[in-house]
């Protein structure tokens, strides 16, 4: 598990606090799997990998819709196997893994910040860190978590597979950050940091631990968060999930009560309702670009349901919604301001970090954002029409106010991983939190 935070006295630096963290490995998926010996045959999704065979069939169902997703691999000599030829292949890279510390990173890319990272940080990783990253000695270990990120690009091709995006398959074997075991380090480092924002992330890691350790460290973790001091923004990201009971159990056992702030894409969005019967939970799937409307339905029942309001002690107040091809933010009224410029930022981050660019380069980018869409299905929505001039659009929904941006795509992404991390930080970096006590 990955918790981070942030601090921002009144010089203006800030400082973040963060746990969950592992070293990536990202090279061609393609390439892993001929290195392994193994030939393209029929897709298959598995929700654990068990066997180079599920690794296979796992990846060619995922590359064959062009979807992110994450998987355990529960083999642990297999996995470092696979992990050893995986990091010894030309062309791949090692880069700082795990959401929390790439939104940490991120964060640690601007001076004024210091992040305070909690997760098992190996050699490997410590050496990639950013100098602004400060890792307290309990969260220091021999050996590094590996995470293997296997990229393919739009219209690569393999034996009769062609993937539709660019996009990539992560697996791990990863039991320090599904074990959250810097959970106890974090909680004692907060007194001397003082961060302004923590971040969590990781909990879809404990999908290869027990469901009684699930249910234990689910209750450590809403603990964990009820001693952070009030006033303080806890940011959520989730991320690739197959196993419906824990995300019942998030949703429900008062974790999303208990932090402010949520970051998600659309599978996660899509799952979140599918496994806690939200609206259009009878979709098996999104086809093609997410539905804005649908979309909307979803963001706004989360915080309905789990928001805070007069009648509920919740502290969900917002969520950061991204998919490839726009960006929603999600408010609950006169808890936040500058979303405008915060769905902006991280739209404008999605082009230039997939492009490696500092700037938008409008000839390396397309706009596939709806033109016009309706803001609801299960309600009388309205009909919006994306203005060039103004292209954030803004509607409001009983007490939620809603961003929605369409974002510059990069045509050829020098890199996939990270997109979601970088856009989520991004958008809270430019987010004004209003104190509520």
């Amino acid at each position: 598990m990955d918790w981070s935070s942030e601090h921002l006295p009144s010089d203006e630096s800030l400082q973040d606090c963060r746990v969950n963290a592992c070293v990536d490995v990202v090279l061609s998926g393609v390439k892993l799997l001929e290195a392994l010996g193994l030939s393209p045959g029929n897709g298959k999704d598995h929700t654990i990998l068990h066997s180079k065979n599920d690794l296979e069939e796992a990846f060619i169902h995922f590359m064959g819709k062009g979807v992110a997703a994450e998987r355990f691999f529960s083999d642990k000599e297999a996995f470092h196997d696979i992990a050893q030829i995986a990091s010894e292949l030309p062309g791949a890279q090692h880069y700082v893994g795990g959401n929390a510390a790439l939104i940490g990173q991120k964060f640690a890319a601007n001076s004024d910040l210091k992040v305070l990272l909690c997760g098992p940080v190996g050699p490997k990783l410590h050496e990639l860190l950013d100098d602004n990253v400060f890792v307290p000695p309990e969260s220091l270990q021999e050996v590094d978590e590996f995470h293997l990120i296997l990229e393919y690009q739009a219209g690569e091709e393999w034996g009769r597979l062609k993937a539709p995006h660019a996009n990539r398959f992560i697996f791990s074997h990863d039991l320090s950050n599904g074990a959250m075991n810097m959970l106890e380090v974090f909680v004692s480092s907060l007194e001397e940091f003082q961060p302004d924002l923590v971040v969590l992330s990781g909990l879809h890691m404990m999908e290869g631990q027990s469901k009684e350790l699930q249910r234990k460290r689910l209750l450590e973790v809403v603990t964990s968060i009820s001693d952070i001091p009030t006033g303080i923004p806890v940011h959520l990201e989730l991320a690739s999930m197959t196993n419906r009971e824990l995300m019942r159990s998030i949703v429900h056992q008062q974790v999303f009560p208990a932090v402010t702030s949520l970051g998600l894409n659309e599978q996660e969005l899509l799952f979140l309702s599918q496994a806690a019967s939200g609206p259009h939970s009878s979709l098996s799937s999104w086809n093609g670009v997410p539905d804005v409307g649908m979309v909307s339905d979803i963001l706004f029942w989360i915080l309905k349901e789990h928001g805070r309001s007069k009648s509920r002690a919740s502290d969900l107040t917002r969520i950061h919604f991204h998919t490839l091809v726009y960006h929603i933010l999600a408010t609950v009224d006169g808890h936040w301001a500058n979303q405008l410029a915060a769905v902006a930022a991280g739209a404008r981050v999605a082009g230039t970090q997939a492009c490696a660019t500092e700037t938008i380069d409008a000839s390396r980018v397309s706009l596939r954002a709806p033109r016009e869409f309706m803001t609801s299905h299960s309600e009388a929505g309205s009909r919006i029409v994306i203005d060039p001039s103004r292209p954030v659009a803004e509607w409001h929904r009983e007490g939620v106010s809603f961003h929605f941006t369409p974002v510059l795509v990069c045509k050829d992404p020098v890199r996939t991983v990270g997109l979601g991390d970088a856009i989520s930080a991004e958008g809270l970096f430019y987010s004004e939190v209003r104190p509520h006590y």
